[in-house]
C-alpha cells in the first residue's frame, strides 16, 4: 500500500477540518457491491475494488488490464457497447449475469462516465425480486403532488410515498433555513420510533463539500452503516496519478464522520435524496432503518424521480404558502383598521376586538405605547423593560418611523435579559410625541428550538481527537444564533408601515387605504391565477413528456409477448399481459391529464348556440351506445340559446350522458335532460336565473353517497374499482367541471345511493 492509500484509509477527521475532508475522492467503496473503472480508449480495467476476491474469487490485481469479456458474456457486452455513445454522468442500469464467472452472483450493472473513466458498479440482487413499474401508484403519487397547495402537506405526501416504496423505518423531509441549519418538517415512521418532527440541526452537521456533492448527485445510499470500506486497486488512477473523482459513484464510501453520526442516531441503513430549488439545495428526503437494508436500484431510481418532481414543484407550493400568509395578513389588517376607524379612541381599536394588533402577523407578543400608557398583549417583556426599549429607541432611532431587528441584544447589551420574549423587535412610531409606538416581539430562536442532539454524548477517540457529534455541532451553532429571533419578512414590515400610516391620519386616509388594499388583493388574485396557470403548464409538459417512455414500455411488452411467449411459463405471460394492461391504463390517465391541462390553457370560442341542436348532435353521436345499453334519453323542456363554446359544451353533455349510461345497472335506463327556469340552491349558494342558465342531466342509476359529492369532481377520483362499470380514468367530471367554470358557471350533483343522480351545471348569460 502506498502513502496515498494509507492516508485515505487511516486519516482522522475532527471538528477543525471536516469542511476540508475530500469526500469526492475517498478511493474507497462500500463492500455490498464491487466496482470496475475502465479506460475509455482501451476499454480495459485500470482500477478495481479490493473485494473482488471475496465476491468473485478473482483478485483485483488479476482484473487490471483485462477487458470486460473476462466477466461478461457477449450479450451484455453488446448491450454496454450500444450504451456507450450516449453515456454521461447520469447512471444507466443493465441487467446481466457474469457469464464467465462461476456462481454468477450479480445481475445489476450501473454504468456512468466521469473523470475520463467508464464506471461499472455491480450490485447484488435484493432478497425480493425487483418491482416492476407500479403505474397506478406512480399516478396516485403524481396526483397528490400536483394537488397539494401547502408546503407541509406536499412534504408529508412525499415522505409517505417514499416510505411506501422503500419500506424504511423512517422517512423524513429536512428543510434548510437561511443560516443553513435544518429542521425536520415532515416524517413517516414506524410506530415504535420516537418522532423527529420539528427537530432542528445545525449547518455544521452537513459540511459545505457534502452540500456541493448533493447538488450534483441526487441520491446517496448506505445499505449497511457498519460496513468496513474497501480500497480501490490501485488507489490512484494510473493516467492521472490521483484517486478518481467518485462524485457520481453509487458505491462511493462516505465520510467516517457521517458513519459515526449514523451510529449515534441508531441508523443502520440510510438513503438521502436531494431536494433542489432553482439551483440551490432546499432540503433532503432522508431515510433510515434500524437494521441493514438493501433497496433495489429500480426502487431507488423511482424515489429519485419523486425527489426531482418534488424539486420542480416546490417553488409553486411555497408561493401558495406565501400568498396564503400575505392574504391572512391583509385580511387581519383590514379588520384591525376597521376597528381603529370605528372607535372614537383608536387605541381601543388596536386591542379590544379580534383581531388585535398582535394577530396581524406571526409574533410572540405586542405592546401599544401611547400617551404614557403601555398595554401588553401575549408574551412580552415586563412594563418596565418595555419602557427601557422605548427610551433606547428615542436615543438611537429617533428619526425612524419603522425600526426592526432580529437581534436587539446585539444593538443593546441590556437586551440580553429580554431574549426569551424579545430578541426580535419591530416598532412603528405613532406620532411626533416621544414614546408613542406599537411594538411587536419575537422570542430567541434557541427558546423555540427542540434540539435533535441535546442528549447525545461527545465521542472521544483513543488518541484524544474528537469526532464531530451532534452535541458538539449544536454547541458551535448555538453560539452563532443566541439572542437572535426569526427574521422579520418584508411583507410584515410593510404591513406595520401601513398600520402606522393609517393611524397617523385615520379619518382622512380610510378611503384611500381601502382602495390600496383592494388593489393589493386584486394583485394577489392575479398572482394566484398565474400560479395556477404555471401548474397547468407543468401538468401539460409533464404529461406530454411521460407519453413517449410509456409508449416504449407498452410496445416492448407487446414485442416480448409476441416473440418470447413460447419461452415463458404461464405466470410470466400473465405478468407481461398485466404490464401491457397497466401501461395502457397509464396512457389513458396521461391523456386525461393532458385534456384537463388543455381546458385551462385554451381560450373559449363563444358564440350564440341553440342547445337543442347541440344536444341533438351529441345524441346522434352516441346513439349506438344508447341502443346497446338500452338507454332512453328524454328532453323534458325546450333548451335555450346560450353564449358558449360549442366544442366544449358538446364534451360536457357527452361526458354527463356517458356517465349516466355507465353507472346504471337497471334493465331500463332512463335519462332526462332539461333546464331549470327558476332560482335554485347550489352547494355554494343561490343561483339566480336572471344571470345564469341551469341545465341538468338526471338518471335512474346507482346513485352517489352524499359523502362523495365533492370527491367525484377531483382528478382521477373513482368510487369503484377499475373493473366495474366499464372502467374509465376518473378524470371526466374534473374536465367537465373545469370546462363549465371556464364559462363562468358551476357544476354540482344531487343524489343518494341507489336512487339515481342529477348533475346540474350553470352557464353565465353575460359572457
Amino acid at each position: 500500500m502506498n502513502n496515498t492509500d494509507e492516508s485515505l484509509l487511516n486519516a482522522t477527521i475532527d471538528t477543525t477540518n471536516c469542511d476540508r475532508e475530500p469526500i469526492h475522492i475517498p478511493g474507497l467503496v462500500q463492500p455490498y457491491g464491487f466496482l470496475l473503472c475502465l479506460n475509455e480508449a482501451t476499454m480495459r480495467v485500470v482500477q478495481a475494488s479490493g473485494n473482488t476476491l471475496e465476491l468473485l474469487g478473482i483478485p483485483a490485481e488479476e482484473l487490471l488490464g483485462q477487458q470486460l469479456s473476462r466477466l461478461l458474456a457477449p450479450e451484455p457486452l453488446a448491450a454496454i457497447e450500444q450504451m456507450l455513445p450516449s453515456l454521461t454522468t447520469t447512471p444507466r442500469l443493465l441487467g446481466a449475469q457474469l457469464g464467465n464467472v462461476v456462481g454468477q452472483p450479480f445481475y445489476k450493472i450501473i454504468l456512468h462516465r466521469y473523470d475520463q473513466l467508464l464506471w461499472l458498479e455491480f450490485e447484488p440482487v435484493t432478497e425480493a425480486p425487483a418491482s416492476t413499474l407500479d403505474l397506478p401508484f406512480l399516478n396516485e403519487a403524481m396526483g397528490k403532488m400536483l394537488a397539494a397547495t401547502q408546503v407541509l402537506q406536499f412534504c408529508q405526501d412525499a415522505a409517505d410515498q417514499v416510505r411506501a416504496i422503500t419500506g424504511f423505518d423512517r422517512v423524513a423531509i429536512y428543510r434548510f433555513g437561511g443560516d443553513e441549519s435544518g429542521e425536520v418538517i415532515a416524517e413517516a415512521k414506524h410506530e415504535e420510533l420516537d418522532p423527529w418532527l420539528h427537530l432542528r440541526y445545525p449547518a455544521s452537521d452537513i459540511p459545505k463539500q457534502a452540500r456541493a456533492m448533493y447538488l450534483k448527485n441526487w441520491l446517496r445510499f448506505i445499505p449497511d452503516a457498519h460496513y468496513v470500506p474497501v480500497r480501490l486497486v490501485p488507489t490512484n488512477n494510473p493516467a492521472t496519478n490521483r484517486p478518481p473523482d467518485m462524485t457520481y459513484s453509487v458505491l462511493r464510501s462516505v465520510s467516517p464522520i457521517h458513519l459515526q453520526y449514523l451510529h449515534n442516531m441508531g441508523s443502520a441503513a440510510t438513503m438521502t435524496i436531494s431536494l433542489i430549488r432553482e439551483g440551490q439545495l432546499w432540503g433532503m428526503i432522508t431515510c433510515h432503518h434500524r437494521t441493514p437494508r438493501l433497496v433495489s436500484y429500480e426502487l431507488r431510481d423511482l424515489c429519485q424521480f419523486i425527489g426531482k418532481t418534488f424539486s420542480a414543484l416546490i417553488r409553486t407550493k411555497e408561493q401558495h404558502d406565501e400568498q396564503d400568509y400575505q392574504l391572512r395578513i391583509r385580511e387581519n389588517q383590514v379588520r384591525l383598521l376597521e376597528h381603529v376607524s370605528s372607535n372614537e379612541n383608536f387605541v381601543e381599536g388596536l386591542y379590544r376586538q379580534q383581531p388585535t394588533v398582535m394577530d396581524v402577523f406571526d409574533c410572540g407578543g405586542a405592546a401599544i405605547c401611547f400617551d404614557g400608557e403601555i398595554i401588553l398583549l401575549g408574551r412580552t417583556p415586563t412594563t418596565a423593560q418595555v419602557q427601557d426599549v422605548l427610551d433606547w429607541l428615542q436615543q438611537h432611532a429617533p428619526q425612524q418611523d419603522v425600526f426592526h431587528t432580529n437581534s436587539y441584544a446585539q444593538l443593546n447589551p441590556a437586551g440580553i435579559s429580554l431574549r426569551p420574549t424579545a430578541s426580535g423587535i419591530l416598532a412603528v412610531s405613532l406620532a411626533e410625541a416621544p414614546g408613542n409606538y406599537i411594538l411587536w416581539f419575537r422570542p430567541e430562536v434557541i427558546q423555540t428550538v427542540t434540539w435533535a442532539g441535546q442528549n447525545q454524548k461527545v465521542e472521544t477517540l483513543a488518541d484524544g481527537q474528537l469526532f464531530l457529534s451532534p452535541r458538539q455541532s449544536f454547541e458551535a451553532w448555538k453560539q452563532t444564533v443566541e439572542s437572535t429571533s426569526e427574521v422579520w419578512k418584508p411583507l410584515e414590515i410593510e404591513a406595520a408601515k401601513e398600520i402606522r400610516l393609517h393611524i397617523s391620519d385615520v379619518r382622512l386616509k380610510v378611503f384611500n387605504e381601502l382602495q390600496a388594499r383592494a388593489a393589493s388583493l386584486s394583485k394577489l388574485n392575479t398572482e394566484l391565477e398565474r400560479s395556477n396557470d404555471e401548474l397547468d403548464s407543468f401538468a401539460y409538459v409533464a404529461s406530454h413528456d411521460l407519453k413517449e417512455p410509456l409508449r416504449g414500455i407498452h410496445n416492448y411488452s407487446l414485442f416480448l409477448l409476441e416473440d418470447y411467449a413460447d419461452q415463458l411459463d404461464a405466470d410470466g405471460v400473465n405478468k407481461l399481459q398485466t404490464l401491457v394492461r397497466l401501461s395502457q391504463r397509464m396512457e389513458n390517465l396521461i391523456e386525461s391529464l393532458l385534456q384537463l391541462s388543455r381546458v385551462g390553457r385554451l381560450d373559449l370560442v363563444v358564440e350564440p348556440t341553440d342547445m337543442n341542436e347541440l344536444l341533438a348532435e351529441v345524441l346522434d353521436l352516441i346513439s349506438p351506445r344508447l341502443e346497446q345499453t338500452g338507454t332512453t334519453v328524454t328532453v323534458a323542456t325546450p333548451l335555450p340559446t346560450v353564449l358558449c363554446d360549442q366544442v366544449r359544451m358538446r364534451e360536457v353533455f357527452n361526458n354527463l350522458l356517458t356517465n349516466a349510461m355507465r353507472y346504471n345497472d337497471r334493465p331500463a335506463k332512463d335519462v332526462e335532460v332539461g333546464v331549470v327556469l327558476e332560482n335554485m340552491m347550489s352547494p355554494k349558494g343561490e343561483v339566480n336565473s336572471t344571470d345564469f342558465h341551469v341545465f341538468y342531466v338526471r338518471d335512474n342509476g346507482i346513485g352517489i353517497d352524499p359523502k362523495h359529492h365533492e370527491n367525484i369532481f377531483k382528478i382521477f377520483k373513482r368510487l369503484h374499482s377499475q373493473e366495474k362499470y366499464g372502467g374509465g380514468t376518473g378524470a371526466g367530471l374534473a374536465i367537465v367541471k373545469k370546462m363549465v367554470e371556464k364559462h363562468g358557471g358551476a357544476l354540482w350533483v344531487q343524489s343518494t345511493l341507489g336512487a339515481g343522480a342529477t348533475f346540474y351545471f350553470s352557464l353565465s348569460k353575460h359572457l
